[in-house]
């Protein structure tokens, strides 16, 4: 056999992973192989693997008998609509995709490579956990890659696709990226498994239960997006992709979009005059964006506030938008988490904000308080404090308390902040402020309830208006619904070299 026949063998050995019989038993399961997924992934004919003849180096429990190219993991770089991307794909027909010191070193090599050419990196992620066979070594590894995405973070876009099981260590490395994806019935993040539960604590329950893609995606808001199925999960992927810059120093591209009247009257009749019915924000953004354009992160995780990415005039931004028609649209513990770290990955890599109002404050309650509402309330108004990306502001109806403060107010930065006619900004709604300012009046009434309405009316035409705000400065504009996107596009488009500076640090504290 010549070297160029040897050779060969290698390279087909090495796409064949742990051979067509464990290909066909992938295929069963309704997955597709780490390789199928990589080309499905970038632009046709784009990827260029590297470490392709890679293969484990232990001994131990004759390991030298099982060898195979490439050692349970696919590296490369290639394109995704023409921007340079690397990635790396765990292949699961090789030791269960388990990682060990050789497939870590192929890992962190390619995650070296996108640092150093400040282009994204793509994990996709299949593993059984550490290779056991390796001991420390396999955890080293694992560490290894961990120390990289820390280093990595807010100086390239990283993502993660969780496309199989996913348990121990192998957990770790998404869960510090900037966005995780699972795919439906197929995959499962956790730390301890089911059976170590059981033992420990004497719960019985499934892989599915425990860290399914529905369990992380509406309790633990572990993952950002679910997908029914592989090649779904990769066409998100794309998409979210296509929001991002390839890098800290550089701005999302900007699709091509000519300029119209940006009219939407359809904003005006959106928000009830009853002002505890609820209406759904999201149609609110629907009017705003431009068509088809909105890609909700954590829809099904504290579903009180909205947040995602969506184009305005063809240019990226971000959005975070309180929702009325969950909890009436108030700050909990969970939202504030979920839109703390929204607003920090768009201040990462140069999106916009967006900050959509319509809140009655914070949520009150034993279990809130006992929970961390201080801290986790504090940690948005951090974020938002903190962020040097163009911010602006449209109160849609109420903005109470604290809550007005949090929610990107002029107080805390915001370049811009407009407010709809209806809009309410006080300390709290006409009635609660009514019986506690007027209680001596209303006590000595003869009609309480009268009187109540009464001082309920006067309050509100005192203060349940964007004007007294607006007189005040805190308020930029009061703008007819109608003309939201045409203001925003516009106030946009004046911030583009927007240049915030910070003062000298090494970073803050933010309170986590």
């Amino acid at each position: 056999m010549n070297k160029t026949e040897t050779l060969s063998r290698k390279l087909e050995q090495a796409r064949l992973g742990g051979g067509q019989d464990r290909i066909d038993k992938q295929h069963a399961k309704g997955k597709l192989t780490a390789r199928e997924r990589v080309h499905l992934l970038l632009d046709p004919g784009s990827f260029e693997e590297v470490g392709a003849l890679v293969i484990h180096r232990t001994t131990d429990f004759n390991m030298e008998r099982q060898v195979f190219y490439g050692d349970g993991v696919i590296t490369g770089y290639g394109t995704v609509e023409g921007r340079l991307v690397y990635v790396f794909a765990q292949d699961f027909t090789v030791f269960g995709g388990s990682l060990s010191e050789t497939h870590a070193e192929k890992i962190c090599k390619i995650m070296d490579m996108a640092v150093k050419t400040g282009a994204p990196l793509i994990g996709l992620n299949d593993s059984g956990g550490a290779r056991i066979q390796e001991g420390v070594r396999s955890l080293g590894g694992y560490a290894d890659i961990f120390y990289r995405n820390v280093q990595a973070s807010g100086v390239i876009p990283q993502l993660s696709a969780i496309m199989g099981p996913c348990a121990g260590g192998a957990v770790y490395s998404p869960a510090m990226t900037d966005f995780t994806i699972m795919v439906e019935n197929t995959s499962y993040m956790f730390v301890t498994g089911p059976n170590v539960v059981k033992t420990v604590t004497n719960e019985e329950v499934s892989s599915e239960d425990l860290g399914g893609a529905s369990a992380h995606s509406t309790k633990s808001g572990v993952t950002h997006l679910t997908a029914a199925n592989d090649v779904l999960c990769l066409q998100q992927l794309r998409r979210l992709l296509s929001y991002l810059p390839q890098n800290c120093e550089e701005t999302p591209a900007a699709f091509p979009y000519e300029l119209g009247t940006e009219i939407r009257e359809q904003l005006n009749d959106l928000v009830p005059e009853n002002p505890n019915q609820p209406y759904d924000m999201r149609e609110v953004i629907k009017g705003i964006i431009d068509e088809d354009s909105f890609l909700e992160i954590h829809e099904r995780y504290a579903d009180n506030i909205v947040v995602g990415f969506a184009r305005l005039a063809g240019r990226s931004i971000g959005i975070v938008a309180n929702q009325p028609y969950s909890l009436a649209g108030v700050l909990d513990v969970e939202s504030s988490k979920k839109a703390a770290r929204f607003t920090r990955t768009c201040d990462c890599f140069n999106v916009p904000l967006l900050v959509l109002v319509d809140v009655p404050g914070f949520l009150p309650g034993t279990d809130q308080e006992w929970s961390g509402i201080i801290t986790n309330g504090a940690k948005l108004l951090y974020a938002l404090s903190e962020a040097t990306v163009p911010r602006v502001t449209v109160i849609t109806r109420k903005a109470y308390g604290g809550a007005y403060d949090v929610m990107n107010s002029k107080h805390i930065g915001a370049d811009f902040n407009f407010a709809w006619p209806g809009a309410e900004i006080a300390v709290m709604g006409a009635k609660g402020a009514s019986e506690i300012i007027f209680r001596k009046e209303i006590g000595a009434a003869q009609d309480q309830a009268a009187k109540l309405a009464e001082k309920e009316a006067e309050y509100a035409e005192t203060f349940a208006n964007p004007y007294r705000a607006a007189q005040r400065g805190f308020i930029d504009e009061v703008i007819y619904p109608q003309e939201t996107r045409r203001k925003l596009i516009r106030a946009f488009a004046t911030l583009e070299n927007k240049v915030a500076t910070r003062p000298k640090r090494k970073h803050g504290n933010i309170p986590l």
